[in-house]
């Protein structure tokens, strides 16, 4: 029996979710953002040669590996810090 689009999307985004090296998948966003910071973004891509998804993955990772490094691991902090992904 063929599947409807929605058992197809469902499907689709199921496997994006475990797939890549490590098993952990992607995560799907679907936001708002200013327009603002929509174009400086694509400013921001277009100098560095990749797009707006790559873009925003590297601007994340940076601003979170910044904060990491300064915490240390027994700390409250760094607790504090981590419970806020769980």
């Amino acid at each position: 029996m063929a599947q409807t689009t929605a058992q197809r999307q469902a499907a689709y985004r199921a496997r994006r979710a475990t797939a890549g090296k490590d098993g952990n998948g992607e995560r799907r966003l679907d936001m708002w953002v200013s327009s603002e910071a929509d174009l400086a973004l694509a400013r921001l891509a277009r100098r560095y040669a990749v797009t707006k998804r790559e873009m925003l993955e590297r601007l994340i990772v940076r601003a979170d590996d910044a904060i990491v490094r300064r915490l240390d691991p027994d700390s409250e902090q760094w607790d504090l810090y981590f419970k806020a992904s769980r």
